[in-house]
């Protein structure tokens, strides 16, 4: 009688990223710091005039708030490079939502014929190509 071999467990091989999926995360996040540091010179401008006692002009309440949210905006798109660097299917998701509403909004600008109608429908068509490689 002959003993049988056990199964070896092989752990799952963690999906590829695609090299333009690698570059649109690079650029999403480096887009995403930019806005955070200029959301964060904002507000340390606002602080800045109010410490120093300059009368602030433009640096009031409505000046605040576009610091804060330009600020926000820069955290949730940072968080949408990684999501799309780790290959998340929620970030995909949201990535397509985003082209698709600047391509409607360059089709209502009546812009099919324009640099970033062309990218965009281009990046539209590469991120449902490459749909499987998301979990």
């Amino acid at each position: 009688m002959t003993a049988q071999p056990t199964p070896q467990y092989t752990p799952p091989v963690p999906p590829s990223r695609p090299l333009g999926v690698a570059i649109l995360a690079v650029l999403v996040g480096l887009y995403g710091i930019l806005l955070i540091l200029g959301g964060l010179l904002v507000l340390a401008g606002i602080a800045a005039t109010h410490f120093l006692g300059v009368p602030t002009g433009f640096a009031g309440l409505g000046t605040f708030t576009l610091g804060l949210i330009v600020f926000i905006v820069g955290l949730i798109i940072l968080g949408l490079a990684l999501g799309l660097w780790h290959l998340r299917m929620w970030a995909l998701v949201l990535t397509i939502l985003f082209v698709l509403f600047e391509l409607v909004t360059y089709g209502l600008a009546g812009a099919f014929v324009s640099l970033g109608f062309i990218l965009a429908f281009i990046l539209f068509i590469y991120l449902l190509a490459v749909h499987r490689h998301f979990t």
